[in-house]
């Protein structure tokens, strides 16, 4: 006997899942409104979000005028969320603020629009558009909600995509030294110590922007070398100013005497402005 018992269990457990999805395929064409809206809440409610989503897209449309609109609403846009649906639970989660702003779940709707916004953020590599809209978005929820409790959570996002914004410039300034685009190297170094005044890559930024300018220096004309060597000496005395304990000083040094030593030799009438 023992020998069916492995065999018993599996019939009886897809008896029972045929069941269920039986009953939910037929309330899926019911048109009972009232217990195809009882069942979705009951699949919310067990973490069923798939099969509480589908419910709810078909009942949304029927429940217009009905109380039961506003929470239908608001758990749809969850379900997608829950799936990480993102784009479309930022969707439906901003559409039910707009509809319902005096709802109890107003807040939370705010709120789960902008971490469904975060939530779709890119890596750092890809474009930043979507990074730009969510911290928009995040901003515009503190402002309004200002004693919320998402609020920290909140500002823990938005650190992060600023973050991420941050590592986003640095690597493009560093692209352009990789690639040998000197000129666009030095700009963009500039830009993010501007940006980023207090981020942990500034001590290599001076750095590599100290060495774009002196890579430039040396691959300029003759008529620009002069003016592109100062620059370098500038840089050398911002970086030893603020980093007098780099592993890079020595470099920094090398960098700094070779390029007075070229300024040196390169005479005043050869340094005529372009």
């Amino acid at each position: 006997m023992q020998s069916f018992r492995p065999a018993f269990f599996i019939l009886l457990v897809s008896t029972l899942l045929l069941g269920s999805c039986t009953g939910y395929q037929k309330l899926l064409k019911s048109g009972d409104v009232n217990k195809k809206y009882e069942a979705a809440v009951q699949y919310y409610d067990k973490g069923d979000f798939f099969k509480a989503g589908t419910l709810l897209e078909d009942l949304i449309p029927l429940l217009k005028g009905r109380p039961e609109a506003e929470k239908a609403q608001f758990y749809f846009a969850n379900t997608n969320y829950r799936q990480r649906n993102y784009v479309l639970s930022a969707y439906y989660f901003k559409s039910f603020a707009d509809t319902y702003p005096n709802s109890t779940y107003a807040e939370e709707a705010t709120f789960l629009h902008s971490k469904s916004l975060f939530r779709d953020s890119p890596e750092f590599e890809l474009d930043q558009t979507n990074t730009y809209s969510a911290l928009e978005s995040i901003q515009d929820f503190l402002n309004r909600y200002p004693t919320s409790q998402f609020r920290p959570e909140a500002e823990n996002m938005s650190q992060e995509l600023q973050k991420k914004l941050e590592n986003k410039a640095f690597q493009s300034a560093k692209l352009y030294y990789n690639i040998r685009y000197y000129q666009s190297a030095v700009t963009a170094f500039n830009s993010f110590q501007q940006q980023y005044p207090s981020s942990a890559y500034n001590e290599e930024a001076a750095f590599l922007k100290l060495n774009a300018q002196y890579d430039l220096a040396k691959e300029s004309v003759p008529e620009k070398q002069r003016e592109r060597y100062l620059e370098v000496l500038s840089f050398y005395q911002f970086f030893i100013d603020n980093y007098p304990q780099s592993r890079n000083l020595k470099a920094a040094e090398t960098m700094y005497t070779t390029s007075r030593e070229e300024i040196a030799k390169i005479k005043p009438t050869d340094t005529a402005a372009k």
